[in-house]
């Protein structure tokens, strides 16, 4: 799913950002994004980026053959989940609030400035200093947003 969903609206000049099936597989949420969008704010997904997209994916999904209730397509919002070390490396300079699978520096749950990528490994400057981990040991982050 996820390889077709990448190829399908990246033909439409967009990116993938996430997605998640949810009642069975029966509903499907897309989060698009524009690939200039953090060099320039004001690129931001639209409606009609995501009703775009929604059209093109219910096309794709009908030859396709799979099946679906309801497709929802948004932007990934303000406080988008980090995943990768290259959406680390993206947003670096910004603060993020990271979830832990395991204790590091006793520690599970961290907010802080992402500083570095540096393979597999992220650096997050917090209140308390440096504080690094591994994208293996990541349960789950999302950016902290600044309005």
């Amino acid at each position: 799913m996820e390889d077709l969903l990448k190829k399908s609206i990246g033909a439409l000049g967009y990116q993938l950002a996430d997605f998640e099936l949810s009642n069975h597989g029966k509903m499907l949420r897309v989060f698009i994004e524009k690939i200039h969008e953090v060099a320039d704010p004001s690129g931001a997904v639209t409606v009609a980026d995501c009703e775009a997209v929604s059209r093109h994916l219910q096309r794709v999904f009908e030859v396709d053959g799979i099946d679906y209730d309801r497709l929802e397509v948004s932007s990934p919002g303000l406080d988008r989940k980090l995943k990768t070390g290259a959406d680390f490396s993206r947003f670096a300079g910004l603060e993020a609030d990271v979830h832990l699978r395991l204790l590091v520096n006793g520690r599970r749950h961290v907010t802080g400035v992402i500083t570095e990528v540096s393979g597999d490994q992220v650096k997050l400057a917090t209140d308390g200093g440096l504080f690094a981990f591994e994208i293996t040991n990541l349960k789950r982050a999302r950016l902290v947003p600044k309005l």
